[in-house]
């Protein structure tokens, strides 16, 4: 068994709730340790200054631009590994991870080098200015270099996803965490021999903000390199081989053409957002406030728990219909999807409950300055009240796009993020001088109706018959 979790023969044909059940679990432990490297960060971040509280959010968003770039690879990796897998063509699915893994070489070098380039513009998109900017600017220069790191970890990741083994980037992201946590305590607090630069001692010197971002490519290097060590010494019937990388063929075309859909998501998601991001910057200015964006920084990042289990069930639900597909049980993929959400909802319902009576003890944790709390607070109690529904969109999206349709979760997007969230937090933010609350009306708009788009797709069954 190449899976601890989940033989492959059961994945087609074992019970299927106990089979969604423990391919999500390792996969939520995973995205769990991937949250708290951002939460970790952040956190770090409230006991500096509001300044890094700002250029963490900046560089969180951009780094959520590489995810999504990355996507153009690992969506497409996911949905042809897991249809082969379900076939039994194992060296066939093997083919698609090694061209991944060479596609992923240079889209980590284009994502890179555009990140350096572009942080001043960022930056300047934002509002920043005078210290807040020049910490923005040095923390996404140096975080580029972590982007690069990180596309053989995503996907690697995704190619494991597909063959059905959950338990392996569950240990690279935890030992990816550890190194997180450690190196960027080292740098920021300044314990050892590493001084800062124009620092005269050569002992017991702080990097401060620098600190938080070195860590965090110290922990990317590691990770992908731990990642295509494993790869290289073969593990679930994918290895890497030399004589397999190739830019050139089929299987590269086909990746291409799966991920390219939702690419084009990722990146329609992260304009709006980025959008929506501009438009908080704007209330900030407007009234003078520096804690508006700090406390929407904060929200949202501690909002990302909501995604960790809708992730994985979805993960999970994809992997499944990507194999039940490839081995033509449709009913079984049909079901996989509602399964996952029925078991994830217990999940959200008690984040739901911890959001609303916690908002002020939450943002009390996070953030030492009380007036950031004063203002993020009241509009987080709103915000737990949409967990359900981000969950629905989520792992229907995700169980989508594992059966390769990621045409219509691209459409979905274009509805509900540039037609609702960004006209709506505008005119609730700015136009209506609705502050954090009338800003976040937009994104509490733009999650219900992606729910409700992504249910009726689902439900109707038709994306059974794509072909990838």
């Amino acid at each position: 068994m190449n899976n601890p979790a989940a033989s492959e023969s059961e994945i087609i044909g074992g019970r299927l709730p106990r089979v969604i059940f423990l391919l999500a679990l390792p996969v939520l432990l995973e995205m769990f340790l991937t949250f708290l490297v951002g939460f970790y960060d952040v956190y770090l971040s409230g006991k500096l200054s509001e300044h890094a509280t700002k250029a963490i959010g900046v560089a969180s968003y951009v780094g959520w631009l590489g995810s999504m770039i990355f996507g153009l690879v690992g969506t497409g990796t996911t949905a042809l590994v897991s249809r082969h897998f379900g076939a039994g063509k194992f060296i066939e699915a093997n083919r698609f991870l090694n061209r991944s893994i060479s596609l992923a070489f240079f889209l980590g070098l284009f994502v890179a080098a555009t990140f350096w380039f572009a942080a001043p513009v960022f930056a300047k998109l934002l509002n920043m200015h005078d210290e807040a900017y020049q910490i923005a600017i040095r923390y996404l220069r140096t975080d580029a270099f972590g982007h690069f790191f990180a596309a053989f970890t995503a996907v690697g990741t995704a190619a494991l996803r597909g063959a059905g083994n959950m338990r392996l980037p569950l240990y690279i992201l935890g030992f990816v965490n550890v190194i997180n946590i450690a190196a960027s305590t080292l740098l920021v607090y300044g314990i050892g021999p590493w001084p800062a630069a124009g620092w005269d001692e050569p002992m017991l010197a702080s990097w401060g903000v620098d600190g938080i971002v070195a860590g965090t490519v110290i922990a990317k290097f590691c990770g992908a390199a731990l990642m295509l060590a494993c790869l290289t010494r073969g593990v679930s019937h994918l290895r890497l081989q030399r004589s397999e990388f190739a830019l050139r063929d089929e299987p590269v075309r086909r990746i291409l053409r799966v991920g390219s859909l939702a690419a084009v998501d990722g990146a329609v998601m992260w304009v709006g957002h980025f959008a929506f991001l501009m438009i908080i910057a704007r209330l900030e200015a407007n009234h003078g406030d520096s804690v508006v964006f700090a406390a929407h920084v904060v929200g949202v990042n501690i909002e990302a728990i909501s995604y960790l289990p809708a992730y994985a069930w979805g993960v999970a639900a994809s992997t499944v219909i990507g194999q039940s597909l490839g081995a033509g049980a449709k009913s079984r993929a049909r079901a996989a999807g509602n399964v996952a959400l029925a078991q994830c909802s217990i999940f959200l319902a008690v984040l739901s409950v911890g959001f609303f009576f916690g908002a002020e003890a939450i943002y009390a944790l996070m953030q030492d300055e009380p007036r950031v709390g004063e203002v993020g607070a009241p509009a987080f109690r709103i915000l737990a009240l949409f967990q359900i529904p981000l969950g629905i969109e989520i792992i229907y999206k995700t169980s989508l796009r594992g059966a390769g349709d990621t045409r219509y979760p691209m459409y979905f997007t274009l509805v509900g993020v540039l037609c609702v969230r960004v006209p709506l937090a505008y005119l609730g933010g700015v136009v209506l001088d609705g502050g954090l609350i009338g800003a976040w009306t937009g994104m509490f708009a733009d999650v219900s109706v992606r729910a409700i788009l992504s249910s009726i797709r689902y439900l109707r069954g038709r994306w059974t018959e794509v072909n990838v």
